[in-house]
């Protein structure tokens, strides 16, 4: 979900910040300072504020992962959009085509190779990260690891470890079959 989130809110984001779609310097500066912001705190601070504000659980970590996840998103599809040829967008925008129309048939085709690899790249380390993020209260399998750590219950310990292993593993797998599909 923080991955999900975190796309719907880089994209937007990421426009803004490219220059060859946003002309205005101000715009483009306050849309990279949002992906710098983002980008500079490490999940694990984000994942204290949210545990802060919200109390401990899932959501608490579903956001420091979409707040961590928007920086790193919106400045690569940034980047994508601002390394796009310039003839089928001139193109489309010398036919009158609107501004969603030059976007969609425009830029889209040439970023979508990039959006996915990003997007699941992304998802992988999001993954990993949300493991980590239960031990500080974060919601999800660290938090039970946390628990059973406390408890000095290592049995417990290593099954937890070795689940978050296979998820890990079964996250790659499902990475690496959807980049064969959509690539």
């Amino acid at each position: 979900m923080g991955t999900l989130l975190a796309l719907v809110l880089a994209l937007p984001v990421g426009v803004l910040a490219a220059h060859k779609l946003v002309p205005s310097m101000p715009v483009n500066l306050l849309a990279k300072l949002i992906l710098v912001s983002s980008r500079s705190v490490n999940s694990l601070v984000w994942a204290l504020l949210f545990v802060g504000v919200f109390g401990p659980g899932a959501l608490a970590g579903t956001l420091a992962i979409a707040f961590r996840s928007i920086g790193f998103v919106g400045k690569l599809f940034g980047e994508a959009l601002a390394e796009t040829q310039r003839g089928p967008i001139e193109a489309l925008a010398a036919t009158g085509a609107p501004w969603r129309s030059v976007l969609t048939f425009g830029y889209w085709p040439q970023v979508k190779p990039a959006f996915w690899s990003i997007a699941l790249f992304r998802f992988d380390i999001n993954v990993r990260e949300s493991a980590v993020l239960g031990l500080v209260g974060a919601g999800g399998i660290g938090m039970t690891l946390d628990a059973a750590l406390n408890l000095f219950q290592w049995e417990r310990v290593a099954v937890i470890l070795l689940a978050i292993f296979v998820i890990v593993i079964l996250a790659e797998v499902v990475v690496t079959v959807v980049r064969k599909r959509v690539l």
